[in-house]
């Protein structure tokens, strides 16, 4: 187990160099002076524009840049944004914002996905199933923009239960709306793919085996049904908690919640190559490390499985 452990953290290594330089690059190719930006349509000071150049390492190679500033992250600095603001402190305001919101939608996905997903499979082919099925399908063709603003008007609009737009971000109770309509997808993705997948081993050998035994339906659901379907639910779960934090850029857009996808957006249009670079960076760390916990998983959920 230790050299598992050991062998997949030394496969995340070149996984997080490699991604880090390919954002680096993306973000530091772009055409256009990010430098020459902070002054709008004034006519910019050739000196200060090479002053601000070469505070920000911008005057030298593209892959001297890369080097200074994983120098600086290995040491827990990510830099400085243009308005001299250190972006650790930037990213320290938004996270938890987004973490909160993110855990909101990732508890809503698992314990509706899972619950609308367990009914469906244990009667494929009923009227509950084909509701099930008819739901998620509607979720999963409508955008997300369209859901969230569907939900403002019936939930804010006609119902007045919560206020349109999030007036707190650190209020946790202003947060339940944007969770919801951030899950919705993901929820009817872990619905399906739960049904599909108690489909499959309802009709497996040991399901029969059981049965057979005369074990009872609930322990028959729970210790040898429910247990083997998660598996490749754990698989898109591990996954998806990486791609809610980054992927709340609209419903955080939407809905005024004061979250990285916030900022990236308003750094992303500012050319705010620092911040930009180091909020996705975390990411990064976030996916590996999510990645590693689903295959650290795996031997819990099907003790077949040994890792040498």
């Amino acid at each position: 187990m230790g050299s598992y452990v050991l062998r997949r953290v030394l496969q995340m290594i070149p996984v997080f160099f490699g991604t880090t330089l390919l954002i680096f690059l993306m973000v530091y190719t772009l055409p256009g002076d990010p430098v020459s930006a902070l002054f709008g349509q004034k006519a910019a000071d050739p000196a200060v524009v090479a002053s601000i150049k070469h505070k920000y390492y911008l005057d030298q190679p593209i892959w001297k840049q890369y080097l200074h500033y994983m120098g600086n992250l290995f040491q827990g600095d990510f830099g400085t944004s243009f308005t001299g603001r250190p972006v650790s402190d930037i990213m320290a305001d938004a996270f938890p914002v987004t973490i909160r919101l993110a855990l909101l939608a990732f508890a809503f996905e698992i314990v509706f996905g899972l619950c609308l997903g367990l009914l469906s499979g244990l009667r494929r082919g009923s009227v509950r199933d084909t509701l099930v099925l008819l739901l998620t399908l509607l979720v999963i063709s409508i955008p997300v923009f369209v859901l969230a603003y569907i939900a403002q008007t019936i939930f804010a609009t006609n119902l007045g239960w919560v206020t349109p737009t999030v007036q707190d971000s650190t209020d946790l109770s202003q947060l339940i709306l944007p969770a919801i309509v951030l899950g919705s997808l993901s929820l009817a993705f872990v619905a399906r793919l739960t049904r599909t997948s108690i489909g499959e081993n309802l009709r497996a050998d040991y399901m029969r085996t059981a049965v057979a035994k005369g074990l009872p339906r609930r322990t028959i659901i729970s210790r040898h049904l429910l247990r083997n379907s998660l598996i490749p639910v754990v698989t898109f779960l591990g996954t998806d908690l990486g791609a809610l934090m980054g992927g709340a850029i609209v419903t955080e857009g939407i809905f005024n919640v004061q979250g990285v996808g916030n900022v990236l957006y308003r750094a992303i249009n500012q050319k705010e190559g620092p911040t930009v670079v180091g909020i996705v960076t975390v990411l990064v760390i976030v996916y590996l490390v999510a990645s590693l916990l689903v295959d650290l998983l795996y031997a819990v959920l099907d003790p077949r499985i040994r890792y040498a």
